[in-house]
């Protein structure tokens, strides 16, 4: 059962924080040009909507998680809570700073045609935060230190 919850976890982490972190990066430059294309407000959109649906999809990862850990044992290991203080930072940033923004730059593409860039750079700062704190948790996940794999 341990395998397969550990295999279950890391492939909905692949299927799901993958979208997100890459529409998450792609969104902020689609903005800055959406208003020169014509399918680019369309593009702004599809992407947006990628990192909402996504990160809908993405909570599966901790449940699985902390499935997969307590089936391990490793519920109180040092480097599995620090992931998952992580995980939870990376939502929390997603939740509150990443999504709402990219919506009212879509809001504004809407209405007025462009978006300032002073915003979108702002939305890409977050977004590589986001970013840098899954990859964090991905290497805590591969490391993980006192791990019996010699790894």
């Amino acid at each position: 059962m341990t395998k397969f919850l550990l295999a279950l976890h890391v492939l909905v982490a692949i299927v799901a924080v993958g979208p997100v972190t890459v529409a998450a990066s792609m969104f902020p430059p689609a903005a800055r040009r959406a208003h020169a294309e014509e399918a680019g407000v369309g593009t702004v959109r599809l992407l947006h909507r990628i990192c909402r649906v996504y990160a809908g999809i993405g909570i599966a990862v901790p449940v699985l998680g902390i499935a997969t850990g307590a089936a391990m044992g490793v519920l109180g290991d040092a480097w599995l809570t620090t992931s998952m203080a992580l995980t939870a930072a990376a939502a929390g940033v997603l939740a509150a700073f990443v999504l709402p923004r990219q919506g009212e730059l879509l809001e504004e593409l809407t209405g007025q045609g462009s978006v300032e860039r002073r915003s979108t750079v702002q939305l890409a700062m977050f977004t590589g935060i986001f970013n840098l704190l899954w990859a964090t948790v991905t290497v805590l996940m591969i490391v993980r230190p006192g791990s019996t794999t010699g790894a």
